[in-house]
């Protein structure tokens, strides 16, 4: 495994109480595999991936677990090695390219600040190797745009600046978080076109954070789904998208429009996200959940098999899970 987390806990403290915002976490991502992280906002996708990255920040905190990246404890490095590791061998995506480039600099001196962090190549290597770059990502014209600044680009054309820039130190994982977020529908199905390519073209592995389920089904090859702070399903992306067994999962699928079919209104979740300063005593979905039983309300759900290996639910809740299915 290229990645191993484990009881992940990152927390956050404040006046107001402590946020358990990832909650005993775990996961794995193989070399060449493409794993989708879904949920509404705040359920602690995002700080996953900074926690991975060693991007978390005062009041934050990760309280617990272990993160094993190529069989290194990343918890347990330096600051500085940490900053080798970053860019290098873990690349980031992140969600605006408005505000991810910085506007003083040209787009060809922020790639080259990647290689003359994490790589011996000279001056006129990197510039070339920058030009191979944009090309690589589908910018027309790359020898003329590297003296251009981010406002020259649309928002389309930023976020294919960012690609090139993660992909510069050829890393081993790429987190992208919600990368195509600000980006309208047609730019988006280009941008993960190109993303989804370029992993399996270098043989890299991705994290990739969204709230949309329609993204991570075309693009991952298993899908996690979180809700306040824990994972409640896990799987193969066909048995999560066309079985899902979690009344969560079932209700984003069911929230999702579809062509063939004439609705009136689309199915909703009941209720609202808890207060994450004052989580359920149970189940944390348990007051949202039209399959609560008793034992929902007074006890936190472990992992279960659902229909098939490896498709896993924290539920207590039979729906949608055979019933051999156990405990795990």
């Amino acid at each position: 495994m290229l990645l191993e987390v484990r009881n992940l806990k990152t927390f956050f403290h404040t006046f107001r109480g402590t946020v358990r915002a990832v909650d005993d976490v775990s996961f794995t991502i193989a070399k060449g595999e493409i794993l989708g992280i879904v949920g509404e906002s705040g359920c602690g996708k995002s700080v996953t991936g900074f926690s991975i990255m060693g991007l978390i920040e005062e009041p934050g905190k990760v309280a617990g677990g272990e993160i094993l990246f190529d069989g290194r404890r990343l918890l347990d490095l330096s600051d500085n090695q940490m900053n080798e590791i970053r860019g290098k061998e873990i690349s980031m995506i992140f969600q605006d390219p408005m505000t991810s480039l910085n506007p003083v600099y040209t787009i060809g001196e922020q790639i080259e600040e990647m290689l003359t962090l994490h790589s011996s190549l000279s001056p006129r290597e990197r510039r070339k190797r920058c030009v191979e770059l944009l090309r690589s990502v589908g910018i027309p014209n790359p020898e003329g745009r590297l003296n251009d600044y981010p406002h020259h680009f649309s928002g389309g054309m930023r976020q294919r600046v960012i690609i090139a820039i993660a992909l510069a130190a050829e890393p081993k994982l790429i987190v992208a978080d919600e990368p195509t977020t600000a980006l309208d529908v047609t730019i988006q199905a280009q941008i993960l076109k190109l993303m989804k390519a370029l992993v399996r073209e270098r043989n890299c592995s991705m994290m990739l954070i969204t709230h949309d389920l329609a993204v991570v089904s075309e693009m991952a090859d298993r899908i996690i789904v979180m809700y306040c702070g824990q994972i409640v399903e896990e799987g193969r992306a066909r048995d999560v998208i066309e079985n899902p067994s979690h009344p969560y999962t079932q209700g984003l699928i069911g929230s999702i429009p579809k062509l063939n079919e004439d609705k009136s209104r689309l199915e909703t979740i009941h209720g609202i996200v808890p207060n994450m300063f004052e989580l359920p005593e149970g189940c944390n979905f348990s007051p949202r959940c039209r399959f609560c039983r008793e034992i929902c309300f007074g006890v936190k759900p472990d992992f279960r098999l659902a229909n098939t290996e490896g498709h896993l639910i924290r539920c207590h809740s039979a729906c949608g899970v055979s019933e051999g299915g156990n405990e795990v």
